[in-house]
């Protein structure tokens, strides 16, 4: 797949900067939609403008959106204040209801493409037709479903992919309402390296305090553009009123972040001397952990001729004791030791299994 041309697409706007999608949550009345764009077009950041016109709720009883008339809502931001606009489709009426009023983009969101059924539908839907379409990241942390909606799009033909990093469902106790991991949009990236990557601050959060934390950890992590939700009025918001902020809030968070460039002066060797550093240390580490795992094998064919069982809780619980205590003395993160010692860990198991079958065939 290639993404190419929607990248040529995206920084025909940037202008050197993030592509900048902002506008309410909802589509709420008429006044409400056009009052938020004229405050948005004093803002020459601001590239597209977005609004939810059907809202899929987890209860029934929530506001779910005003529907179809407010796409025309949408045409009149477009037509009077010369902005692209973009909404949030579900299934197949929607699209050719946003087609037929000359939306430029359209959005999946969490819980469209975390069905692939619905995923399939709105591709088939698209079918010959050219326009820019934004897959946000399933409910849940599986890049998978990630992965499968935007190959399922780009199977039915549509080029102009982009991915939008919305956050995940938290299982824990988070200061966010969604958490960021922030590993899966960069492992999405590097399957897709020209896929163009969007973060989504203002559902990671869902607080306006921290838009800009994350607005800014995605730009230093190389993200093609931000997706805020901005209302006039953020505190009376039918849906989502904790996570939007004014078209002057805005305004000062994007005065305030810093844009990174994503190549290196090739006339300074200060990083390039560090980098070769780096990959001398990891060629050792290789080595290391080659000769590590031979005598992994030689001490699974040594288990293998006394009939010894593979795996030795006291001797693992040892090394997470001691490798632990030797990583806190060297002030490494205690996490990162914990888990670099699990992946060693399963590849010994996996090693002395093999070995102990082949050994059992003979």
């Amino acid at each position: 797949m290639k993404f190419d041309s929607f990248s040529s697409y995206i920084q025909r706007y940037q202008k050197g900067l993030p592509l900048l999608i902002a506008g309410p949550c909802s589509a709420e009345s008429e006044s409400q939609v056009l009052s938020i764009a004229e405050q948005l077009t004093k803002n020459e950041k601001v590239h597209v403008f977005r609004a939810g016109i059907w809202k899929p709720r987890t209860r029934p009883g929530n506001f779910e959106g005003v529907g179809y008339e407010g796409l025309k809502w949408l045409k009149r931001v477009k037509a009077e204040y010369k902005l692209q606009i973009c909404t949030e489709v579900a299934k197949p009426k929607h699209v050719e209801a946003a087609l037929k009023e000359g939306i430029d983009i359209l959005w999946l969101g969490a819980r469209t493409v975390s069905n692939p059924f619905s995923v399939q539908e709105i591709a088939d839907s698209l079918k010959g037709v050219d326009i820019p379409v934004f897959i946000k990241n399933p409910i849940n942390p599986d890049i998978h479903l990630w992965r499968g909606a935007i190959e399922r799009m780009s199977h039915s033909g549509v080029t102009k992919i982009a991915a939008i990093h919305r956050g995940f469902y938290p299982y824990e106790d988070t200061k966010f309402r969604n958490i960021p991991k922030w590993e899966i949009p960069i492992e999405l990236k590097t399957k897709f390296q020209h896929l163009p990557m969007i973060c989504d601050p203002s559902h990671i959060s869902g607080n306006r305090d921290f838009i800009e934390e994350i607005a800014q950890k995605a730009l230093d992590l190389n993200f093609d553009g931000l997706m805020v939700e901005t209302h006039h009025t953020p505190d009376l918001a039918l849906s989502d009123a904790e996570q939007q902020i004014t078209p002057e809030q805005l305004a000062q968070i994007i005065r305030k972040l810093v844009i990174r460039h994503d190549e290196i002066d090739k006339k300074s060797s200060v990083i390039f001397n560090y980098r070769e550093q780096i990959d001398s240390i990891d060629q050792q580490l290789m080595e290391l952990l080659s000769q590590r795992m031979d005598v992994v094998k030689k001490i699974a064919f040594y288990k293998s001729e006394q009939n010894i069982t593979i795996f030795q809780l006291r001797r693992w619980e040892n090394i997470i004791r001691t490798r632990s205590e030797w990583g806190k003395k060297l002030k490494l993160n205690a996490h990162f030791i914990e888990k670099i010692l699990e992946l060693m860990h399963k590849e010994s198991i996996q090693i002395q299994n093999d070995i102990m079958n082949q050994t059992k065939e003979k």
